[in-house]
This record gives C-alpha cells, structure tokens and sequence, in this order.
C-alpha cells in the first residue's frame, strides 16, 4: 500500500475528535464488562457535569464577554509591570477557600488565562483549590482530626505559592507564553489582541456579537466534552479502584511510605469527601501521618481525571509544570508534617 494510499484512509480517523472517540472507547470497554456499571456510569458523568453546569456556564460566559467586549485586552495591560508576588499569594488563599474541586476548577482557570490573569497567580489558585474548602474543613476535622485540618489548609496555600513561586522563576526560560491550546476560542493565542477599544455593551456590535455567540459554543462544546471524558474516567476508578484498595498500598509508617503515597496519590483518584473516612482508618491501623498528608494532597490535585482535563486546556509545558508542582508539593508537605507531628 503506497504512502498516499495510507494517508487517504487514515484521514477520517484523523478527523475525529480525541475526546469523543475516548468517551466511545470508555463506554464500549464497560458495556463489554458490565452492562450495569455501564449505566451507574453514565448517570454520575451525568450527575458530575448537571452539578458543575453552573460554574461552566459562568466561567464561559465571562470568557467570552470579556474577548467580544475587549475586556481581556484591558485586563493584560493592567497587569502588565504589575507585582505579581501579591496576586500569587492571594490567589493561594483564595484557592485554599473556593469550593472548586480538581475538574471543577477548568473552566475557571480558561476564564482567568482568557482575561490576562499571569499565569504564577492562575498556577497558584489552580494548586490550592482543589486541595481544601470550608466544608472539607469541617467534615476533614471531624473525620480525622482538627489539626490534620488545620495541616491540610496550610498545605493547600503552601502548594499554591510554591507553583505559583515557581512559575515566576520558570517565565523566564520562554516555554510559558501563550499557554492556553489554540483550539479553544475565548482562550486564544493572546490576551492583547487587536487595537479596537473596550465596548462594554458589545451586543450594539453585529460582529463582537457573532464573536460572543461563537465563543460560547465552542468553549462550552470543548469543555463540555473533555469534563465528560473526565468524570466517566473517574466513575470507572471508582468503581474498579476504590479508595480502600489504593490505601493499602501506601499503609504504614517506612521511610519509603510518604513517596510511595505521592507517587501512588498522583495518578489515582481519591474523591476529597471519600478519601476523609478511608484515610481515617487507614491512620488507625497505622498508615504514618506524613504519608496520608501525602496521598491526599496528591489524590487531590494531580489525579488522572484532573490531568485529562488539564492536558486539553493549556499546552504541553504548563501540564508537567502543573504535575511536577502537584506531585513535588504533595511530598514536602507530607515529610513537613511527619516532622512536626513526630
């Protein structure tokens, strides 16, 4: 078979839509398993995006607002000279207390990267905030212990500045600029984009209102499909990987157990609700308080459904910073708090 012959067949296949055909082949690898699960599947990708709609549809429509009006442009220039130390410390304590979980907090960080927010700042409330919220809080006080609460909270900022801290130093190799994909509309290529001025009531312009229509739909088609493919990820770990099972691979107090609990939290999925009893009795028999820090911490903030949703959103360097901040954050507070609790 010539090359042009394989290129002409391969074509369709190129054209279809990553997300789509992973969402497909997902189902289709359950359904082949078991029909039932299948379908529990399908209702809690369903129940995960009806739950997260209204922070989509508000994340989307400020994007698009602020490109169609050319807010997000006047929003760049005023950041820029700016000290951006300030926003990254703020961004980690606002992120440590907003009710946004791992794949939640997307379309919240489009919109931020969209309007020009620098990105240290986006880095550190995108670290803390799945980590901790108030209701966590109190359900992780009375399910483990109010100093495990407290240690988790000030693990949750101490994430978010050093990602964000890191991502100041990191600017200035050159591989951050523009970190969004291009694919997605409302966040293109850059923040500062055309010399027209700001047009708060945009709607009065035919043009800045096809630009707002067609914003709309392909960032909430984009993001609408990869949170999809995310969450029935998660239903499948969840069904197949449950927490019980993965805590018992990061028991026990050995040198090794911290590590191991980092590496073993950060690709799998622990639901920050869930994992409050299973991490509390796996303390109880024993599991050593650094490493449960740890496996949550990376549960939290670097799991497999997160990375997906992540990897669709910003380029290819962003990612692994993205990683490497989670997984390197997640360890230090885990041998941080082994210390002050031994």
């Amino acid at each position: 078979m010539s090359v042009t012959t394989i290129q002409q067949v391969s074509a369709p296949f190129r054209r279809i839509d990553k997300a789509v055909l992973g969402i497909a082949g997902i189902l289709a690898a359950i359904a082949a398993v078991s029909v039932p699960q299948a379908v529990d599947s399908v209702y809690f990708t369903l129940e995960s995006l009806l739950g997260i709609a209204p922070f989509l549809l508000v994340a989307v429509g400020v994007a698009a607002y602020t490109d169609a009006a050319g807010v997000d442009r006047m929003i760049a220039q005023a950041f820029q000279g700016r000290a951006v130390l300030p926003m990254v410390a703020l961004a980690a304590l606002f992120g440590a207390m907003s009710p946004f979980c791992s794949c939640g907090v997307i379309p919240i960080i489009g919109a931020l990267l969209a309007m020009g927010m620098p990105l240290p700042a986006v880095m550190a409330f995108w670290l803390a905030s799945p980590v901790m919220d108030p209701e966590m809080f109190i359900l992780t006080a009375g399910g483990i212990g109010t100093g495990f609460a407290v240690a988790k909270t000030f693990a949750a900022v101490g994430v978010g500045l050093f990602g964000g801290l890191a991502m100041m130093s990191l600017l200035r190799l050159g591989m951050f600029d523009n970190p969004l994909k291009g694919q997605v509309s409302c966040c293109g290529t850059s923040s500062v984009k055309g010399d027209k001025p700001v047009q708060w009531a945009f709607w009065r312009d035919e043009e800045r209102r096809g630009r707002f229509g067609r914003t709309v739909w392909s960032n909430t088609l984009f993001l609408a499909k990869w949170l999809t493919l995310a969450f029935l990820l998660e239903s499948v770990m969840l069904a197949y990987l449950p927490p019980e099972m993965v805590g018992q691979w990061v028991g026990g107090d050995s040198l090794f157990a911290i590590p191991l609990a980092s590496v073993v939290g950060a690709p799998a999925y622990l639901n920050g609700y869930a994992a409050i009893p299973t991490t509390a009795a796996l303390m109880e028999l024993g599991m050593a308080p650094g490493a449960a820090m740890s496996f949550m911490l990376a549960g939290a903030v670097t799991s497999i459904p997160a990375a997906i949703a992540v990897y669709a959103l910003v380029r290819r360097p962003v990612f692994f910073a993205y990683l490497a901040f989670g997984f390197i954050g997640a360890l230090v507070s885990g041998v941080g708090y082994q210390v002050f609790t031994g």
